[in-house]
């Protein structure tokens, strides 16, 4: 009989494209994948050396404050709280008052004007009126319209003819007169018109020369 021939014991590898390879039998290990190289990093700048402090740094002494007693220190005044007094309101200026009053008068009938002076309590005839001022003043600079203004009374009666009897005198009229506005509260008459032109001051008397000395 012919022995058999004894085969060995490693296996072959597979052949063909797709047949893995093996590892050299002396290590029995794959080989691992090499690592990847590190990149070095950026060197950062060195930092700017400061200047150290002295070393013997001199310690500044506290200042010295002297006492202080009573006797230097002067008392604060007392301030005085008043309450401030309310102004009072200005009061309404006064008028000015004059001593005469220049009245017109008109007869209708005749149509006759005529312009004259009244002084202050002297009654003052015209034809059948008599006229008497009671005030004449003017208004205020501190009113809003300038005007004059004249308190009056007229009465009415005839006058006195021999042989007749003296007729008693009729009130016509008594009330204030503007001189801006004659038809606020005029004289209601059949026969006269009358109204207030101003006031003004009587003009003064010329005294009388003195006497030559004999």
């Amino acid at each position: 009989m012919v022995a058999a021939q004894p085969t060995s014991s490693t296996p072959r590898p597979p052949q063909g494209a797709g047949a893995q390879r093996v590892a050299p039998t002396g290590t029995g290990v794959p080989s691992a994948p090499q690592a990847p190289v590190a990149q070095t990093a950026p060197t950062a700048p060195a930092p700017v050396s400061e200047e150290a402090p002295p070393a013997n740094v001199p310690t500044p002494q506290p200042a010295v404050v002297p006492p202080i007693t009573d006797k230097d220190v002067a008392p604060a005044p007392e301030v005085e709280q008043k309450a401030a007094a309310p102004k009072a309101p200005a009061g309404p200026q006064r008028r000015p008052r004059y001593d005469v009053a220049v009245l017109q008068v008109l007869d209708k009938v005749t149509a006759e004007t005529l312009r004259f002076e009244a002084a202050v309590g002297k009654p003052v005839r015209y034809k059948t009126l008599i006229f008497t001022v009671k005030a004449c003043e003017h208004t205020a600079a501190d009113e809003p319209v300038e005007d004059s203004i004249a308190y009056l009374e007229i009465l009415s009666q005839p006058r006195a003819e021999p042989g007749r009897p003296v007729l008693p005198a009729k009130q016509a009229f008594k009330g204030w007169m503007y001189a801006s506005s004659p038809s606020l509260d005029p004289l209601e008459h059949p026969v006269y018109d009358a109204w207030l032109i101003t006031c003004r001051t009587a003009a003064p008397v010329a005294s009388a020369p003195p006497a030559p000395a004999r």
